[in-house]
């Protein structure tokens, strides 16, 4: 097993409160707990320095992520254009540890010659050309969907830089599928995401709402809040809360319209749990089916009835752990008959079982340790 390890954020690690930070802050953890030292250096832009991180790493070095128009320019993604750094490569340079990039974003260094013989890892979160693109397709901004577009567009060209990788860890089966066929040479790997859960743990008894929760300024996300609103709960009057990061204004002002929606904006860590674990059931809805949903394996671990549509679990082994759905009439159907139902202990040890056997913290470290042998 190796000593130490570089790890290079995209953003802060923490709070641990949105899907690709959680999967930074909680490896981390992980790593902390089995005896490997972190070097972590992140990329700040507007979450401030946290001692927190401290705890968990042998150092934690902080660079400002230079998000300048004139980087819009570049043929570099802006993503990745905006975390270039002489200081980051100087640090990397004064050890001989390897090198983790989190995110196509944190890889410009990755063909750097002076790390050529530096053993170079990658994480992926998502497909960013595939992600960008779904992105522009419900953004409401004209100005910000005509940025989303061209910006896929320079991901896509940027991806091959992935082939500099020793090695490269996949959230989905999805995912890994669409690496090893663009990039067949490439050792490529299925690593879930590290997340919160450590215990199944599912509260007795039914609650009284329905939650939909995630990061609300995210073009995704609202849309899906829309789309339920407007297909689903119009029609019933089962009590829903929408929860989450930075909503924009015009959902605010949709949910403000219906009396038995209520709307929590940037709920604290603990509040955020507490919401899902006392729901009677998490709805999870997406129209995209790339990277690993982490409020997806968040909520089964201490959530009651987990109601999704299909590309939801796309490319996991969770669909046995939920209720999955995409057609709306049934939908429905099965949130009235939900809400009637406790959860059973068959459908928790089910949880169990595969969320302990594909999806632990644990395991999913020794996959990334195993490539060091």
């Amino acid at each position: 097993m190796i000593e130490a390890i570089n790890i290079i954020s995209f953003d802060v690690p923490f709070p641990a409160n949105y899907g690709g930070v959680i999967d930074v802050f909680y490896k981390l953890k992980t790593f902390y707990k089995m005896g490997v030292k972190v070097h972590l250096h992140c990329f700040e832009y507007g979450r401030e320095e946290q001692p927190e991180l401290e705890k968990y790493c042998e150092s934690v070095t902080y660079y400002k992520r230079k998000d300048h128009w004139i980087n819009l320019l570049s043929s570099i993604p802006f993503i990745v254009k905006t975390r270039v750094s002489k200081e980051l490569e100087s640090n990397l340079l004064s050890n001989d540890y390897p090198i983790l990039f989190e995110g196509l974003h944190t890889c410009y260094l990755l063909n750097n010659p002076k790390l050529k013989d530096r053993i170079k890892l990658y994480r992926e979160s998502n497909i960013e050309h595939k992600y960008y693109s779904h992105l522009a397709k419900s953004e409401k901004s004209f100005s910000k969907k005509i940025f989303l577009r061209w910006e896929a567009r320079k991901l896509k060209r940027y991806e091959p830089i992935l082939k500099h990788a020793q090695h490269s860890f996949m959230v989905s089966q999805t995912d890994f599928h669409y690496f090893e066929m663009k990039y067949p040479k490439s050792n490529n790997h299925f690593v879930p995401s590290f997340h919160s859960g450590f215990e199944v743990k599912i509260a007795e008894g039914k609650g009284d709402y329905v939650l939909y929760h995630g990061n609300l300024s995210v073009s995704e996300n609202y849309e899906a809040v829309s789309y339920l609103i407007k297909t689903v709960f119009s029609v019933l009057d089962v009590h829903l809360i929408v929860a989450g990061l930075n909503p924009p204004e015009h959902l605010l002002k949709e949910i403000e319209r219906h009396e038995h929606i209520t709307l929590i904006s940037n709920p604290e860590e603990e509040q955020m749990n507490g919401l899902i674990a006392n729901a009677q059931i998490n709805f999870l809805y997406t129209n995209q089916a790339t990277g690993l949903k982490l409020k997806l394996l968040n909520v089964l671990y201490q959530g009651r009835h987990c109601l999704v549509n299909s590309k939801m679990v796309e490319g996991t082994t969770l669909a046995a752990c939920c209720i999955v759905e995409d057609n709306i009439d049934k939908q429905i159907i099965k949130i009235k008959n939900l809400m009637e139902e406790e959860v059973s202990p068959e459908i928790i040890e089910k949880r169990k079982s595969i969320l302990l056997e594909n999806y632990s913290n644990e395991k999913n470290f020794v996959r990334i340790m195993e490539v060091f042998e």
